[in-house]
């Protein structure tokens, strides 16, 4: 049986809910489709910058989520070698667009924050994608339990393993080589870390620790593991003695950590992403299909921009959707055949300028992101005193550059 849908949003993730709110907030209602039997919280927090604020203002969660998160005043880079800090630079200074604002915000609470704000019945979870094909106007959209939804707009927030990015012919991402391992301590009294960024490099190793509340703290561990290492992600208690034993000369506050962290409140996974020239060359839309989030930019961890760039993707999309779909319900109605075929053209004209919008913010970040992570693994003699003595003010200063960035509003006016 087919099921007639305006919107249908496969992955019920930051960009697929971020999407489908802003459609709400324009009175447009879509089904966000989860493979999932519930909200996956798989990274347990993220830095939410200055950028992904004024996303999460322009459809009204912003202030929830700031009482539940600390502030961050700053980020402080050290040596693991010697122990040494080689620089720290203050969250409080302007961008073009205004003052900064940074904090660590727990996954969980940020998606079920964009949810809560969802009418009941958007998002269907255990709803699996298993196929797309074209009728008319329409994409149908075949389920894992048969059912076949047809759609007039489909949107793929589906994630690194993207079937909508594939049916739009985007290749598979690319291993990089290096992995990530990511985790969260809650405390039974309150931790006594400053709100600040703790980064420690040095022999190609990448880790951090930062506070998002009074009471919890995400870490990080990025490392290239040779073939023997890589062995070891599927024995959690071995992975965190090894990485237990790679830390280097980190403080003990800052150790204890990890050491403290149980075994299913850290994961670890390969890190990939798409190669920017696709980003240009590919199709971040076609017709009334598109991409976003990690399905359009896939991207290293190293500048936290990943998840910024996600809600960015759902107030540029719903705003450029929203543009083309009301204007064309306020206008008279027309014979069926017709109709279709200008609704089409209107959500084909939408869904371009949105990716013509995303194009080069999404090539200029898996770049960045790419770049600052290989130097800061870097492990050579050159590079690694280029990068105590030169590159941290730069490396660290990118940080804010990049979330110096304004998406919009909902509405373009």
């Amino acid at each position: 049986m087919e099921v007639v849908q305006d919107v249908v949003i496969v992955g019920a993730g930051i960009a697929g809910l971020t999407t489908s709110l802003g459609l709400h907030r324009l009175g447009i209602r879509s089904l966000v489709l989860e493979s999932s039997d519930s909200l996956r919280t798989t990274g347990f927090a993220l830095a939410i910058w200055t950028n992904a604020w004024r996303a999460l203002d322009a459809i009204g969660v912003g202030d929830r989520l700031r009482q539940q998160h600390d502030s961050l005043l700053g980020n402080v880079v050290s040596s693991r070698i010697s122990g040494l800090q080689l620089f720290e630079m203050s969250f409080k200074e302007k961008g073009k667009h205004g003052d900064h604002e940074i904090r660590c915000v727990r996954r969980k609470l940020l998606l079920e924050a964009l949810a809560s704000e969802l009418p009941s019945g958007t998002i269907r979870f255990s709803s699996k994608v298993v196929s797309i094909e074209e009728s008319g106007y329409y994409k149908l959209v075949h389920l894992a339990d048969g059912t076949i939804l047809k759609a007039k707009v489909l949107v793929g927030c589906d994630g690194v393993n993207s079937v909508v990015a594939k049916w739009l012919g985007f290749k598979p991402l690319v291993f990089t080589g290096r992995s990530a391992i990511r985790g969260s301590a809650e405390y039974t009294t309150s931790h006594q870390f400053d709100p600040k960024m703790m980064q420690y490099f040095g022999n190609g190793v990448r880790s951090g620790v930062v506070p998002c509340d009074s009471k919890n703290v995400y870490w990080f561990f990025t490392w290239s593991p040779p073939s023997q290492e890589k062995e070891l992600e599927k024995n959690p208690p071995q992975l965190k003695q090894y990485m237990l034993t790679k830390l280097g000369k980190l403080p003990d506050e800052v150790r204890a950590v990890m050491e403290n962290t149980v075994l299913d409140a850290f994961i670890s996974s390969p890190l990939r992403y798409r190669h920017p020239w696709e980003i240009l060359w590919g199709n971040i839309s076609k017709g009334n299909v598109c991409v976003a989030g990690d399905a359009l930019h896939p991207m290293t961890p190293d500048i936290g921009q990943g998840g910024c760039a996600a809600l960015e993707d759902g107030i540029v999309l719903a705003r450029c959707l929203g543009e083309a779909l009301l204007k064309n319900w306020r206008e008279e109605i027309r014979e069926e055949g017709e109709e279709g075929k200008e609704e089409f053209k209107r959500i084909e004209i939408g869904l371009n300028k949105y990716a013509s919008e995303r194009k080069w913010r999404s090539f200029d970040l898996i770049s960045t992101a790419y770049v600052v992570g290989v130097i800061q693994e870097a492990d050579g003699k050159v590079m690694t005193f280029l990068r105590d003595k030169v590159y941290s003010s730069i490396l660290s200063g990118l940080l804010l550059k990049k979330a110096d960035f304004d998406c919009g509003k909902l509405r373009s006016s």
